[in-house]
This record gives C-alpha cells, sequence and structure tokens, in this order.
C-alpha cells in the first residue's frame, strides 16, 4: 500500500461543514491525514478521497456477538494463570473466576475476555492441555451460573479455541494474530465465532528483545500486518464483518512505538473492522505516570482510554472496570450531541 488515510476524528458539539461519520460511530471526520512511506505527512478534506479509502472510513461496524458498536464497549480482563503481570493467581479458582467475572458485568462491562496462558513479556509458552484445563470449567461455570453477557477466549491455540467454544465462549481473542496456530482461523470459520487479530512479533518470550529493531515505521508496519492477517482470515471463510483488530500495545513495542500507534489509532480504522485497544495497566502506563505497582494504574489506563474512544475506538479492554466504566460515563455525558 502506497498511500495511507488517517481520519481525523472530532468530538466538537459544533461539527465543521463537510463531515462524515466514523464507522457509525459518535465521532466524525472532515479530513485525514495521508501518511506515506517517502513524503511528509499531507492534510486532505475527506471529501477528496479516492471511494475505495472512503467507503471503510464510514461503513458502519457489524455488531459481535450481538454488541452493537453505536457507543463504546468495555471488555473485562478475567486471567485465570498464576503469572499474568498484574493479577497473576487471584482468580485461579472456578469460584474466584466466575465472582471476579460477575463483579465487572455488574461494574459496567459488556462482556469478558479470559485467558488461560499469560503473555507478559518473558513468558513461556503454556501447554496446551494446562490452559485447556484452566479456562474450560470457568466459561462451562459461567454459563451454568446464567452469564448471558459474551465470553470472550483469549488463546493462541485452536485446539483451546475449539474446547473453549465447545463450554460457551462466543469469541476467540488471538494475540498473535494467526502467526502461532494458522487453524484458529478455521475454528472461527467453522464455528461462526468472531475474531479478535492483534498485532504483535515473535513470542511473548521474545517479543521485547525484537522491538528495537523490528519496524521501518511501526504504525505503517502494524497497519500492513493487520491487514495480512485479516486476508489470512477472510481466506479461511471469516468475514471481514466478524473480525476486531488490536494495534498490540505493549507486545513487541518500545515506549516510543506504542506512543507512535496510540497517537495515531484512528489510521486502524482504514482497515474496514471494528477496533479493540488494550493498555490497561500496562508497563508504559506506570513509567509515564510514575506508578509502579500495576494494580494502581486504573486512573492513567482510562486517560489513555478516554483518549482512544475519542479517535472512534470501539472498545477497551480493562482490569478496573468500576474506574473506566466511570470515566466512560462522563466522558459520553460531555460530549454528547445536544
Amino acid at each position: 500500500m502506497s498511500d495511507y488515510y488517517r481520519p481525523i476524528p472530532q468530538v466538537d458539539p459544533a461539527p465543521l461543514p463537510g463531515c462524515y461519520p466514523l464507522a457509525g460511530g459518535w465521532t466524525r471526520f472532515s479530513h485525514v491525514e495521508r501518511l506515506t512511506r517517502t513524503a511528509p505527512p499531507e492534510i486532505l478534506p475527506a471529501s477528496q478521497l479516492p471511494e475505495t479509502a472512503l467507503a471503510p472510513l464510514v461503513a458502519p461496524r457489524a455488531p459481535l456477538a450481538g454488541l452493537a458498536f453505536d457507543s463504546p464497549r468495555l471488555m473485562g480482563i478475567l486471567n485465570v494463570t498464576p503469572d499474568s503481570f498484574s493479577d497473576g493467581g487471584r482468580h485461579g479458582g472456578v469460584a474466584a473466576a466466575c465472582a471476579h467475572a460477575a463483579r465487572m458485568l455488574g461494574k459496567g462491562a459488556d462482556l469478558i475476555d479470559i485467558g488461560g496462558e499469560s503473555t507478559r513479556p518473558g513468558a513461556p509458552e503454556t501447554p496446551e492441555a494446562d490452559e485447556i484445563a484452566r479456562v474450560v470449567p470457568v466459561i462451562a461455570a459461567l454459563r451454568a451460573q446464567g452469564i448471558t453477557a459474551p465470553l470472550s477466549l483469549d488463546t493462541r491455540k485452536s485446539g483451546v479455541a475449539r474446547a473453549g467454544l465447545d463450554a460457551g465462549a462466543a469469541i476467540l481473542n488471538d494475540v498473535s494474530g494467526l502467526r502461532h496456530d494458522p487453524d484458529l482461523a478455521q475454528v472461527a470459520a467453522e464455528t461462526g465465532a468472531p475474531l479478535i487479530l492483534m498485532h504483535s512479533i515473535g513470542t511473548p518470550e521474545t517479543m521485547q528483545a525484537l522491538a528495537a529493531d523490528a519496524y521501518t515505521d511501526v504504525l505503517l508496519d502494524a497497519f500492513d500486518a493487520l491487514a495480512a492477517a485479516i486476508a489470512r482470515a477472510v481466506a479461511a471463510g471469516v468475514p471481514r464483518a466478524r473480525i476486531m483488530v488490536d494495534p498490540g500495545i505493549g507486545f513487541g513495542k518500545t515506549e516510543a512505538q506504542n506512543l507512535a500507534l496510540l497517537r495515531r489509532i484512528s489510521l486502524f480504522h482504514g482497515l474496514g473492522c471494528a477496533i479493540l485497544l488494550g493498555v490497561s495497566r500496562k508497563g508504559m502506563i506506570g513509567r509515564i505516570g510514575g506508578v509502579s505497582d500495576p494494580a494502581a494504574r486504573g486512573p492513567g489506563s482510562a486517560g489513555v482510554g478516554l483518549w482512544a474512544i475519542s479517535q472512534g475506538i470501539q472498545m477497551l479492554r480493562v482490569h478496573d472496570m468500576d474506574t473506566h466504566a466511570q470515566a466512560l460515563r462522563l466522558w459520553q455525558a460531555v460530549t454528547a450531541a445536544q
């Protein structure tokens, strides 16, 4: 791809003339930033875009697992692992995991993302059987308790995906973007499960060591990698309307690279898919915010999350549900059109 068009979102109550709706959501845009690999950025009126570039920016995003994207959504993180970076071991038992999921839903979560393998920097791979043993009883127990909210399964493995979907999961969230196990796309195609594709490099064990030399332009490289992952999923039979993308903050990126992605995150609307952002409690939040304890990084995480929402990002993946839900309610109140 030679030209990349980043919509410049607006949420001001006085819209400029010539605005287009952004992805059918709560923001709009009248101008875009044209980015290339060979020339400085250029600001253009959106009306000058070729139709092939404008169409994916304005098209409403289809619901995923029954969740519409006419308003921002919150995904609650439920790690049933002994070694996740901020809450490993806290929700390892079925009872504790179910109780935490219920608390997050009560505080405003739209869906729960259940993970049985830590993918923090440096984490070793978890054997498939161990991962299944961690996530399947929790998924089954939540469904047995009458939880009807969508359950997302955070896994890189097709075998875990099949087991989790059979137990009652509805969405597959692959942090490897189909690089670890391409058969995951086939599982999504066969079952009709929506598929979240995240950008990352290497493996959790190696990704941070690779980050400094991995990119020519981290923003455009991540965009192209996600476009290729989408193409692989579509070729396997997953409709684009059932695909969500995640730029992968902290997964094989330096702090400067993370910030470059966040500043121009609206570029990813050009992929024509809904966008998920997962920045909750990550190291960047602690370093910039001056907070060493991951559990105390909720306010900083919510600050970055509101920036993303202002850029039209449809879903935030978060630990501190009460903090994010409160922040989002206030943001919506002051930005609502009157």
